[in-house]
């Protein structure tokens, strides 16, 4: 069966966001993976494992499979294969246009990947800067990005094993702000 769709763009946009968060991972010392990150009891490698075994459940709950489970004894080379699993079946139409009910109505795999998966490659990137000791600016389109989602997920940001409702200083500036919101404290 041909198909004439062209996810070229949400392809684009998945490997950005996945690059993105590859980036950061490749500044990450060896011996800085097992520093505690801002996510309550999770190390810096927690959280890649986090990301991925996120991602390989939601394709899992779609019948979609990624393939084995990548090794994170080495989390570069690790995320590197999830990304280059996920990107090949995000390149087949037929599993990035699936449709189905999502949380907030219809939506597409793809779509669901870039919304929500998306806001999380970028979100923890700045706790495993953290976790490594380094100092993590988004830029002004990330930063637009997180808070559009944030507004959008509601009350959902809340819910258990999700984000912390922590009080934003007065004082913030738009990241720090914007962190406490999703209930990570800088200071």
């Amino acid at each position: 069966m041909t198909t004439t769709t062209d996810n070229a763009p949400l392809l684009d946009r998945y490997n950005s966001y996945a690059d993105g968060f590859g980036a950061v991972l490749a500044t990450v010392p060896a011996d800085a993976w097992s520093n505690p990150s801002p996510c309550d009891g999770w190390t810096a490698r927690d959280v890649v494992a986090h990301v991925v075994d996120s991602q390989r459940d939601f394709f899992a709950g779609h019948d979609v499979d990624l393939g084995p489970a990548p090794s994170l004894d080495d989390p570069v080379s690790g995320w590197r294969t999830h990304r280059e699993a996920v990107a090949a079946r995000l390149a087949d139409p037929t599993v990035a246009d699936r449709g189905f009910d999502g949380h907030f109505g219809p939506t597409t795999i793809g779509e669901t990947l870039l919304r929500f998966y998306g806001f999380d490659m970028i979100a923890h990137r700045w706790d495993i800067a953290s976790a490594a000791g380094f100092d993590h600016r988004f830029t002004d389109d990330q930063l637009d990005e997180m808070e559009a989602a944030a507004d959008g997920f509601g009350d959902a940001l809340y819910s258990e094993g999700v984000c912390e409702r922590i009080d934003v200083p007065a004082d913030a500036d738009r990241q720090t702000a914007l962190l406490a919101r999703l209930g990570r404290r800088t200071a």
